[in-house]
């Protein structure tokens, strides 16, 4: 990868923030946008912006196929069988909620148990507290080891007979540990569960294949891979979203529609009520053919060389506290830190005076948070589009905090 090629890509990423050049290293929170995304949204709006499915005149049928188009660039992009497997929603949240809503309360009662771990962001933890609540199941947590890290032995012992569904995000937004997805799979199954996997962090970073995790629900959002924000998917298998009811009633959902009782369209639609994202779709299609065109391969090798850089730069760094695993092998372009005596929003703002976005705070991940005895932590987050150069920038910055809260107090 030729780094700068890649950055030329990127329009905001050339200015100044603070009379320094923008060090954007928050993109586990949103990735920034190539040209190609920006263009394809320009596009729809200039050219063809009209509803979908509905109309047969000509602005209709060129965006129903864009819409349409995206989502058979989506099914191949994690190797979906189908594509009536691929439900556009507003994001990884919305997702991971339509399982919960329609799968979960329907399918589990007392005495059911759910699986989660305490590295799942908030998205993947209330949903599952409210379907326990709401059916009596019990909601259960696989430990984490000392680095962060889960134990396929401690999946096994907290998975039984009795758990129903296993939900379990690929990769830390927080620690940047990468889960073994398929291996968790495998456990829930033999155990008659389902596994439900949070891919927000993952999708962006690696190749992703739903066949080959055998996962039944896998949830991504579009702002983190280069796409739009407000879109997102949610694929299932086939067999278990046939089974399962809309979750919202409306428009383009429904097949017929009497005084007392409706039907519904088949998969995808069924689940895809009112006027759909469809900029949002296009957008997303076009930032799946920018990262197909650098590779996924080529990104997961330039981040995981960033994260071992940052790594050994920023331990350097006297009163450092990195969270997670310690060989960068191990996780995605991630580094979650703290630097003694300075609260994260403090090292946040100054390192906002030299032009370097990072993000600050608990990270939707308050229970994470305590297993850590952390209230708050920052992190560096890297793509396709940072560089060494960028990482050096962050721990000068690093020091000049240090020394700044040294002279102060």
């Amino acid at each position: 990868m030729n780094i700068q090629d890649i950055r030329s890509y990127f329009p905001i990423l050339h200015q100044e923030v603070n009379g320094n050049p923008l060090v954007y290293l928050d993109s586990a929170a949103t990735s920034q946008k190539p040209v190609k995304v920006i263009e394809a949204l320009d596009e729809y709006y200039r050219e063809y912006n009209s509803n979908v499915h509905r109309g047969v005149h000509t602005l209709g049928t060129r965006a129903t196929d864009g819409y349409e188009g995206a989502r058979e660039k989506v099914r191949k992009f994690i190797n979906a069988k189908h594509i009536q497997e691929i439900i556009f929603t507003r994001g990884t949240t919305t997702s991971l909620n339509t399982v919960a809503a329609s799968y979960a309360r329907a399918n589990l009662k007392e005495g059911d148990e759910i699986v989660i771990t305490y590295m799942e962001h908030h998205s993947n933890i209330i949903p599952w507290q409210q379907v326990a609540k709401s059916t009596g199941a019990t909601l259960k947590y696989i430990p984490l080891q000392e680095d962060g890290t889960i134990s396929l032995e401690d999946v096994r012992n907290t998975v039984s007979t009795n758990t129903k569904i296993v939900s379990v995000m690929q990769v830390s937004n927080v620690l940047g540990v990468i889960n073994p997805i398929k291996e968790i799979t495998k456990i829930a199954h033999e155990n008659g569960a389902i596994m439900v996997v949070d891919g927000a962090q993952s999708t962006p970073h690696m190749n992703v294949d739903v066949q080959d995790l055998d996962c039944d629900f896998f949830a991504l959002s579009g702002h983190k891979m280069c796409g739009p924000t407000g879109i997102g998917v949610l694929y299932g298998k086939k067999e278990l979203l046939e089974n399962m009811e809309p979750v919202e009633f409306g428009g383009e959902m429904i097949d017929f529609v009497d005084l007392y009782d409706s039907t519904w369209k088949e998969l995808p639609w069924k689940f895809e009520g009112g006027t759909p994202i469809i900029a949002g779709a296009i957008g997303l299609g076009a930032a799946i053919d920018f990262l197909e065109e650098i590779g996924l391969d080529n990104i997961q090798a330039h981040e995981h060389k960033l994260a071992a850089y940052a790594l050994n730069k920023m331990n350097e760094v006297e009163g450092m506290t990195i969270y997670g695993p310690k060989d960068a092998s191990k996780k995605a372009g991630v580094v979650t830190f703290n630097i003694a005596d300075v609260h994260p929003h403090d090292v946040a703002t100054v390192l906002d005076a030299e032009g370097i976005a990072v993000r600050a705070g608990h990270h939707c991940a308050q229970p994470l948070m305590k297993w850590l005895k952390a209230s708050a932590t920052a992190r560096a987050s890297f793509y396709l589009y940072n560089s060494e150069d960028e990482i050096d920038k962050l721990v000068e910055g690093l020091v000049k905090t240090k020394e700044y809260f040294s002279d102060v107090f």
